[in-house]
């Protein structure tokens, strides 16, 4: 179909509202946030003389509601630039700018009668052909426009957004019997690639996929709790990521979402339902007083967990259901728990932990695991047609690292049937079947494809052709080469990858030493290089442990010979003959961020957290970073356009010393990380494919090489300006003496040394300045010590 969305329009500008506008207005979008009129005044308002027909008062909530995006932590905007494109408006006054958008999405009050009424409005102002969605997250998608014009029928859909929209990935898209089938996959298309989503397609029952299965094992586990006397802490301690879910686990996870909106999510699935399951979604009576109470978690200060000031600063304490009073936060050190941190991998250690029979974790996962394993599988068919849409929305709305299914294989599907069936419970009839027919598992891999189990035989698993994953692609065409650090591999249409394999992806000898053989390999055999993996992080950096340990023994010779090999590595990577892209995403700190700057063209991940951070460990960078920057950010300047040199190395000097990290890629842009000719991909799982586009652009448009560069600096002038600022910054109580001494080495590395305004020097004589500086601040006890602090607790010293 021809269906295009240029503009959109928001219904409604709460939190959630105002959190997908703001993700449409990061994508480019330019969308209208609509609101109810208020009906009395604010004492501001009165204050100010205004009434209640002032455009004002009138457009009040989705102007307020625009204004705490800039204040929301974490910020569902990417850049200040994002609120450009956000309009605001109310229901009445604008209701007729509906005509002028292609997507209209609502998301009112969750109520049946008045999103019917915001609906009839919403007919009577769109033009044909334009897709109308709800974000409810339960109430019946059908029941809200059965009352509606056939083309709006037609072109209307469920879109449940998963707060905040900005950064979980999950969308559940609900079609009606009414909808185009060309709708439903225009609009999965469009939210994969343009919204950057993992689409789900649910059914229109009760809390759809992932709330009702989430909520369903948030209540089984509560219920357990109870059952085995074990505490909120406890709970928490096993079943966070050692059984591969999030950091906030169980009752750290109702805390943030709110214990009220928990409890109204569980309601819309107990109303709705009979018998057993009726009773898993009844609230526990310590629950509903702690919400009669308003302890509602994060929002109110107060939840299951309440921070307190104690002797030696904050602590927190943990709810304890039976007394209603906060005690002591505990943690579950079991036999059992051990021996699953033992394990690598979530698959290994769930194994582990509930195969200790008799033991109190592993018996209380267990029971958890039995319920929500049997109840996604009772409920396949009902809420999606197949097992990976379940897995899909479990590990993209909730941040599950394998889902039901794939957990049920991880634990041994035939022998973990068996013992559910000695213990009395009732295992799905088409289950039992598929062990009958002989199989062992839900999902087979084979050949680098993925198939899964679908009513008595094996389908293939359905990969977005932009989706490439760096595991199956060695599983089937194995690596170029490979050391202990990186590996180099084919990703195909004559690009080469090279993967950071090492320890957090940080940068060693082995890591500098696979990059130089990956550029000369490309320079023979390839069109390009991506510098690109699929690890948590993109680089955090060097190897912060090794080079302590070299500095702490004096072997100054050696740290002199990694750095220069660390310079050489980044200057390959610029001057190489065959295009090198970049694809940072998350962390892309210190070298990571050394690596990504001399690229030929970057391709980053929308969530990519680019700065150099060396000074948060005392140092600062020594692989080129600096000049890297500087460079990157003159070449951006506008033709025509006077330099302001002092200016531009002043910026540099202050994203430098300040160890400024972006918040997104639009910002590292702003920064001065990316350039206007950099890309920047929505969808985190394209990222390696837009990369490999990137090259092959750059291939085929003649791809040369560039010309050693003479760098104009500040020389003396910018010297003295740079650290005349950092002195202001000592003498006001916000810089260390420490601090202005590292600030006084990267002036003096920044202005080219102690010449002439304006001198071009060559830019070996910068990456030396760099070196030289670097080595002198690792062998100060200060900036050792702050690397110890760093490597210790994860986060900077101040000495």
């Amino acid at each position: 179909m021809s269906q295009v969305i240029k503009r959109a329009a928001v219904l409604g500008s709460g939190v959630m509202g105002s959190g997908i506008a703001a993700h449409l207005a990061n994508i480019g979008i330019p969308t209208i946030m609509l609101d109810i009129v208020p009906r009395e005044l604010t004492k501001a308002e009165e204050s100010k003389g205004l009434t209640l027909e002032d455009k004002a008062v009138r457009n009040r909530l989705s102007f307020m509601s625009k204004q705490a995006l800039l204040k929301q932590k974490p910020s569902p905007i990417t850049s200040k630039k994002s609120l450009d494109l956000i309009e605001i408006g109310n229901m009445e006054d604008d209701i007729g700018k509906l005509a002028e958008v292609d997507w209209i999405i609502e998301v009112v009050v969750e109520n049946l009668a008045i999103k019917k009424k915001v609906f009839a409005q919403v007919d009577e102002y769109r033009k044909a052909g334009t897709i109308v969605s709800s974000n409810t997250s339960g109430i019946s998608v059908e029941a809200m426009i059965e009352d509606c014009s056939e083309d709006m029928r037609k072109h209307f859909l469920g879109t449940h957004f998963f707060n905040p929209p900005r950064y979980l990935k999950l969308l559940e898209i609900i079609p009606t019997k009414y909808t185009d089938p060309e709708v439903v996959a225009f609009m999965k298309q469009f939210s994969e690639n343009a919204l950057g989503k993992g689409v789900v397609e649910a059914k229109d029952t009760p809390n759809f996929v992932a709330n009702r299965i989430g909520t369903y094992g948030l209540q089984v586990t509560v219920q357990e709790m109870l059952k085995a006397g074990l505490s909120i802490g406890e709970v928490d301690s096993i079943t966070g990521p050692l059984i591969g879910r999030p950091k906030s686990a169980t009752f750290r996870t109702l805390d943030v979402v709110g214990l009220d909106t928990f409890i109204h999510v569980a309601k819309n699935v107990y109303d709705q339902v009979d018998g057993d399951e009726k009773r898993v979604f009844e609230i526990p009576a310590f629950m509903q007083e702690m919400n009669e109470k308003g302890w509602i978690g994060a929002k109110a200060k107060q939840g299951f967990y309440q921070k307190q000031k104690g002797k030696d600063g904050s602590v927190i304490l943990q709810l304890n259901p039976e007394t209603m009073e906060y005690e002591e936060r505990k943690k579950l050190k079991t036999a059992a728990v051990e021996m699953a941190k033992q394990q690598k991998g979530t698959r290994r250690k769930l194994k582990a932990l509930i195969s200790g029979q008799g033991d109190k974790a592993s018996d209380f996962l267990w029971n958890i695991l039995k319920s929500t394993l049997i109840y996604s599988a009772d409920l396949l068919g009902e809420i999606a047609d197949d097992i990976t849409q379940i897995d899909n929305a479990m590990k993209w709305g909730f941040g599950w690292e394998i889902g039901p299914f794939e957990t049920w294989d991880a634990i041994g599907l035939r022998e973990s049937v068996e013992r559910m069936k000695k213990e009395g419970a009732n295992v799905p009839e088409w289950i039992e079947k598929l062990l009958a027919d002989g199989h062992e598992t839900f999902y087979r891999e084979q050949n680098g494809n993925v198939f899964y189990y679908d009513k008595g035989e094996y389908k293939l698993v359905a990969f977005n052709k932009k989706e490439i994953n760096i595991r199956r692609l060695k599983d089937t065409k194995g690596v170029i080469k490979k050391n202990t650090g990186a590996s180099l591999l084919d990703i195909g249409d004559g690009v080469a990858l090279i993967e950071f394999t090492s320890p957090n992806n940080s940068i060693g000898l082995d890591v500098i030493q696979m990059m130089n053989q990956a550029i000369e390999e490309v320079e023979k055999n390839y069109e390009g290089l991506v510098i690109g993996n699929q690890g948590k992080n993109f680089c955090v950096g060097a190897n912060l442990a090794l080079m302590l340990m070299e500095a702490q023994d004096d072997n100054f010779f050696e740290l002199d010979m990694v750095v220069r090999q660390f310079q050489n590595m980044t200057m390959n990577i610029k001057y190489a003959e065959k295009p090198v892209v970049s694809a940072p995403f998350n962390m892309a700190l210190g070298g990571g961020a050394e690596i990504t700057l001399p690229a030929a063209s970057v391709q980053a991940s929308q969530e990519a957290y680019i700065g150099l951070v060396e000074v948060g460990v005392g140092l600062i960078p020594g692989g080129g970073g600096t000049k890297e920057l500087y460079l990157k950010m003159l070449r951006d300047m506008p033709e025509g356009v006077n330099f302001d040199f002092m200016q531009m190395a002043n910026t540099v000097f202050e994203r430098v010393a300040m160890a400024k990290v972006s918040t997104s890629a639009a910002e590292a842009r702003e920064n001065g990380f990316l350039n206007k000719h950099d890309g920047i991909s929505v969808n985190p799982d394209h990222l390696l494919h837009d990369a490999k586009q990137r090259v092959l652009a750059l291939a085929r448009s003649g791809y040369q090489a560039p010309q050693r560069e003479k760098i104009p600096v500040v020389g003396d002038a910018g010297y003295a300006a740079m650290l005349l600022g950092a002195k202001n910054l000592q003498l006001s109580g916000y810089a260390s003496e420490h601090d202005l001494k590292i600030a006084e080495k990267l002036a003096y590395v920044l202005s080219g040394g102690r010449i002439k305004e304006g001198t071009l020097i060559d830019e070996q004589v910068m990456l030396d300045l760099e070196r030289e500086a670097f080595l002198s601040l690792i062998g100060e006890p200060k900036t050792q010590m702050r690397m110890q602090h760093m490597l210790l607790k994860g986060k900077p010293l101040r000495n």
